[in-house]
């Protein structure tokens, strides 16, 4: 398999996988611009609208338990056409949706193949890398995640504002299924060593990983964390934007994700810190920034100003924290990168399911005030586990 190098031309693949990734994962997060018109669709009262978006996290569960391993044990170029193919299949069944069942089904489906096409694309990622610039690249794909993730919402709330959020998803569907044969294409063909092993054999193995990797530990722990906090400002968010007195339209709620866009840009930049050994800055001002955030985003009711500023605080912190996190994570050997990007993102979907769940229904009952006072306890966690965790480390260092 051909390595991607330090080159100082840019691999045309790079691109792709990036773009890929994007509108990969952009599937899951379709959904949050649009939980009002879900809910008045389906009749749905505002906590039970968030549980659409907590669907597509059970997805990506599933997705990261029993798909994301397998590209450790198949070929990873067939096994990408595979999953971009049913995913284009889920969109479609969505976008057909008549009755909740039908809609929270076709969530989980997103969320679970959505999920394994984007996390399949970062381990093929790493693995076409070399040690050199495996953090810039996976940074740079990983930054076309963000990209992704937050235009999503732009492009939800417009295309729903003007064809009806059904067309979201059937537009998604051709396009994922464009890029998968592109992919197909493009990418070449990327075996593995190791034979079939049984599901069981795999789960094992990653209960293995889990209890051996400290970084895995502590880096997932922190990622639930950043995620939660993400998804609780995402999910409450929108609701808070669409009631009264605001009462913005989705294509302005929407629209809010390009306040994040500075975080996608920071993506590679963060990779290339990480190469040069400054993990240890790169996370420290990450958590900070998290936790700034949530001052300027309590202003909500009254200020869009501040409102743009602690969006932008947010994702560039989450941006940074989570190109950290993979690019310290996938430092072990390149074998084992699918099991352990499942391991990651497990403590990821988790925490993403957690903060859409509880986002809804802190804002229906304790109001916007109560939100923020949640994100920030979150926030403030996080700080404190990774304090922790740099201590611990400190300490067992002191008694060797």
């Amino acid at each position: 398999m051909k390595k991607f190098t330090p080159s100082p031309v840019v691999d045309p693949r790079l691109f792709l996988l990036a773009t890929a990734a994007g509108a990969s994962v952009a599937n899951v997060y379709y959904a949050q611009p649009l939980l009002e018109r879900l809910a008045d669709a389906f009749q749905m009262d505002a906590a039970m609208a968030g549980m659409v978006v907590a669907a597509t996290q059970v997805g990506s569960v599933l997705a990261l338990l029993i798909l994301l391993p397998l590209a450790d044990r198949r070929e990873r170029r067939g096994l990408l056409l595979l999953q971009f193919g049913l995913l284009a299949l889920s969109l479609l069944w969505l976008a057909a949706a008549r009755g909740s069942v039908s809609l929270l089904l076709g969530m989980l489906l997103v969320g679970l193949f959505g999920t394994a096409c984007t996390q399949a694309l970062i381990t093929c990622t790493a693995a076409m890398a070399t040690p050199a610039v495996r953090g810039r690249h996976v940074g740079t794909v990983q930054g076309g995640v963000f990209a992704g993730l937050l235009l999503a919402r732009v492009v939800s709330g417009t295309v729903a504002a003007g064809l009806g959020w059904r067309a979201v998803y059937a537009g998604s569907a051709v396009l994922i299924a464009a890029l998968g044969m592109l992919l197909w294409r493009c990418l070449p063909p990327m075996p593995v060593a190791q034979g079939r092993v049984h599901q069981r054999g795999v789960m094992a193995s990653m209960w293995r990983l889990l209890c051996a990797d400290a970084t895995l530990r502590e880096r997932g722990v922190l990622a639930l964390l950043l995620f939660a906090g993400l998804n609780l400002f995402w999910s409450a968010g929108s609701l808070a934007l669409s009631a009264p007195p605001l009462a913005w339209s989705t294509t302005g709620i929407g629209a809010l994700g390009l306040a994040g866009l500075a975080g996608a840009l920071l993506a590679g930049r963060v990779g290339r810190w990480m190469d040069h050994g400054h993990g240890r800055a790169v996370s420290a001002a990450a958590l900070l920034l998290m936790l700034l955030a949530w001052l300027p985003l309590l202003q909500l009711p009254t200020s869009l100003g501040w409102l743009l500023l602690g969006i932008v605080l947010l994702d560039l912190g989450g941006q940074a924290l989570h190109v950290s996190n993979q690019a310290l994570v996938l430092r072990a050997a390149e074998p084992v990168h699918g099991q352990l990007i499942a391991l990651y993102m497990l403590f990821y979907a988790v925490g993403s399911g957690m903060g859409a769940a509880a986002g809804p229904a802190l804002q229906a009952h304790v109001g916007w005030t109560g939100v923020c006072s949640a994100g920030a306890g979150v926030a403030l966690l996080a700080c404190l586990w990774w304090g922790a965790a740099r201590w611990h480390r400190a300490a067992a260092v002191r008694c060797r």
